[in-house]
């Protein structure tokens, strides 16, 4: 460490401080009147310039929270812009009158955009229960934000492209057991759709191919939407 400090209030303060005892003692250790007196001009001369800048600083913080003040006053008071921003909308709203926002200069409110439809469901796993119920699994990928998607579960049993649909139940949840399918049902192909008030998502499809097995019925094969199998306990 130096014998002078290295910031610059604490080197004012170190010259402040040995200024007096270098003018007492100037010849004895080595030093001149009048560079001792030189020195002391320079150190009245920092502590000054100190001093305007920390003033400076002050009323520079006073300054801008006035400023910020004033800013908040303006906006923010009882019946300043905000609140007359507020009446504009008001009187244009109870006028029915758009001609209102115009006159002001301000813009009217746009009306709030729809949500998109919701996503698509996909990566499958079905699973056969012990009571031999279908236990159906899967994801899908909402927009951000929304909420109340319900999942809409159709079934159609056998391979006729022609044959109908027909609805076996919903859930709020991404799994949904069916209960219902009769024995000997091959293939069965289920149609999934993310449903949110009246948007409808894309409907997913997978047919499950059933056999039997030691056991009972088994799942032989399933082909759609990128499905797995699982056999569940």
């Amino acid at each position: 460490m130096g014998i002078v400090p290295s910031d610059r209030l604490s080197r004012i303060e170190f010259y402040e401080a040995h200024i007096t005892p270098w003018t007492t003692n100037a010849v004895a250790i080595g030093l001149t009147a009048g560079a001792v007196t030189a020195q002391a001009a320079l150190t009245v001369a920092a502590r000054a310039a100190y001093n305007a800048a920390e003033a400076a600083r002050q009323a520079s913080k006073a300054a801008t929270q006035n400023f910020y003040d004033k800013v908040r006053a303006m906006h923010s008071n009882p019946g300043a812009g905000q609140d007359m921003i507020e009446i504009i909308k008001t009187t244009a709203q109870t006028k029915n009158d758009p001609n209102v926002y115009v006159l002001a200069q301000i813009p009217a409110p746009t009306s709030p955009s729809a949500a998109p439809a919701p996503g698509t469901s996909f990566d499958f796993t079905v699973g056969l229960l012990q009571n031999g119920a279908v236990e159906l699994k899967w994801k899908c990928s909402n927009p951000i934000g929304t909420q109340g998607t319900i999942y809409e579960v159709k079934r159609k049993i056998g391979g006729s492209a022609a044959a109908p649909f027909e609805f076996v139940g919903a859930t709020g949840v991404r799994t949904f057991v069916d209960e219902t399918i009769p024995t000997g049902s091959s293939p069965c192909t289920y149609q999934v759709t993310a449903v949110r008030s009246t948007a409808r998502g894309n409907p997913a499809q997978f047919t499950v191919n059933f056999g039997v097995g030691g056991l009972g019925m088994t799942i032989s094969g399933i082909t759609g939407t990128t499905a797995n199998v699982k056999i569940a306990a």
